[in-house]
């Protein structure tokens, strides 16, 4: 268990991304949302929640678009911490940071953690989460974010997103290069980042490539490992994962 509780940042709040539409886990999205489907028999979105209150966050917003009403009921059957508000896209899909933006009157002036739904990753010695929060510096900072190594996630074949300099700043890779960190889904922003921005649907791309331009996006280096739990097969190779750490444990 951490000690992260209350945690030494002042971060309570989460904003948990529950809204997509989940097409690469077709079909079983078809009935099912995503943040709904369930590895080593608990659904993504629980995963995401009781980390967040192991860490010390005492109130979530979770936004829902697709088959709202299925994530509406299942919340309502949670108790304890985080408490829950819905921030309802049902007119309209805002994509990352629009959906963020929308929210932005439920999440205060204060920093606050972000997390996809799917964000799921094998703990290591210490919780993530709370090394994240630990981790965030206002006075350097508009966004930290949790970044796991390509070489060593679970289902990802990609080319990487970011470099990250020895003090924690986050570049892009270049065209055609590769990157040795991915974006695990998980991040600290802080509200002011969303000034300027447009209303509507956009991508938190938008805002991480605006603070790369201040000098001011971190990254911290996930201490376990990543599990990309995009497609109906990536879920059994994840359950695996988990029960092969059980095991070593």
């Amino acid at each position: 268990m951490s000690d992260a509780s209350p945690n030494p940042q002042g971060i309570t709040r989460a904003f948990v991304l529950a809204a997509g539409l989940g097409k690469r886990m077709r079909p079983v999205t078809a009935t099912v949302p995503k943040p709904l489907v369930e590895v080593a028999g608990k659904a993504l979105l629980d995963h995401a929640l009781d980390r967040a209150a192991e860490a010390g966050l005492t109130e979530a917003v979770v936004n829902v678009h697709w088959l709202p009403d299925l994530i509406e009921g299942h919340l309502a059957h949670r108790s304890g911490a985080p408490r829950i508000t819905i921030s309802d896209e049902r007119e309209a899909l805002l994509e990352t940071g629009g959906g963020i933006r929308k929210a932005l009157p439920l999440l205060g002036d204060a920093p606050f953690v972000v997390m996809n739904s799917d964000s799921f990753w094998l703990e290591g010695p210490a919780p993530n989460l709370a090394r994240l929060i630990a981790g965030w510096d206002g006075a350097r900072m508009d966004a930290l974010l949790l970044v796991a190594p390509t070489t060593t996630s679970l289902g990802y074949e990609g080319a990487g997103d970011f470099l990250m300099e020895a003090d924690g700043c986050l570049e892009r890779r270049g065209e055609r290069k590769v990157a040795p960190f991915i974006y695990a889904g998980v991040a600290i922003l802080t509200p002011s980042l969303f000034a300027d921005t447009p209303e509507g649907s956009f991508s938190l791309n938008l805002l991480f490539d605006k603070a790369i331009a201040a000098g001011r996006l971190s990254g911290m280096r996930l201490d376990g490992q990543w599990l990309h739990v995009g497609t109906p097969e990536a879920i059994r190779a994840a359950e695996e994962r988990v029960q092969a750490s059980a095991r070593i444990l």
